[in-house]
């Protein structure tokens, strides 16, 4: 499973991240640093350490799960 993960700084300065699975690609870092700037100027999303004020990363992070069958 791919999830595109959305890493903000709060007012604190910590680290927020927002996660998104199973994302449309390519993906088109152009639109994701508008879409993270319109997060910003919306105040769309608040944590515990206040709200988000500023672009940290984004990443494209991918898990792989292979079951174990146990007798």
């Amino acid at each position: 499973m791919k999830n595109l993960e959305l890493k903000f700084k709060n007012v604190d300065g910590k680290i927020v991240t927002l996660s998104l699975e199973e994302p449309i690609e390519p993906i088109d870092p152009a639109e994701v640093n508008q879409v993270m700037e319109d997060i910003i100027a919306a105040d769309a999303f608040t944590s515990k350490g206040g709200g988000l004020v500023e672009k940290y990363s984004a990443q494209i992070t991918e898990r792989y799960v292979q079951q174990i069958e146990l007798t």
